[in-house]
């Protein structure tokens, strides 16, 4: 993809951390939305791990593992964290506002990298998008004509530095439950 993308793209992340700094001051945690959003949370991590190992960014068409499920496995697994991270605020008004900015952040984000692929890899995304959708995954997993599979590669995690996602829940979820502690 270009440099630069939308302004969307390019300030999705500095929001992020601006959403959640909001969120931590108007949370209400209790033991119970902990625990639930934690597993939610976890989930998306796994999720996010899971497609860091299957990207080659602007190298080839993501097809395999969780790509051959939804084209954006990614903000799949973003969207579980968010929705974890908001579970956990005890805060039912914070689901709301989690969705307004996912929605208004995450969906041109996904279009605008949809357009940006198709003029990359021509046919074969046109193929792969008409089989598998942009957001919530297919039960069945898409495959090419070939049958080809990519393996999940940890090398890419690490280049990717997808581990800041984990340590950045990890932050999160201290603060909420510090804020939880004393909060009693």
């Amino acid at each position: 993809m270009r440099r630069g993308g939308t302004w969307i793209q390019r300030w999705r992340v500095p929001l992020g951390f601006l959403c959640a700094a909001l969120f931590v001051l108007l949370a209400r945690p209790r033991l119970t939305t902990l625990i639930i959003g934690a597993v939610v949370s976890l989930l998306g991590l796994g999720v996010r791990a899971w497609a860091s190992g299957h990207i080659r960014k602007n190298a080839s068409l993501a097809t395999s593992g969780p790509y051959a499920h939804t084209r954006n496995p990614l903000y799949l697994g973003s969207f579980l964290l968010g929705l974890g991270f908001t579970i956990a605020s005890g805060r039912w008004v914070l689901g709301l506002l989690f969705a307004g900015l996912f929605l208004g952040i995450y969906l041109p984000v996904m279009r605008v990298e949809s357009s940006t692929l198709a003029k990359m890899f021509g046919e074969s995304y046109l193929h792969y998008a008409r089989k598998v959708p942009l957001f919530f995954p297919r039960l069945t997993p898409y495959a090419k004509e070939n049958n080809e599979v990519t393996p999940f590669d940890g090398s890419l995690y690490l280049r990717y530095r997808e581990y800041r996602a984990a340590l950045g829940l990890l932050i999160a979820w201290a603060l909420l439950a510090f804020k939880a502690y004393y909060s009693k």
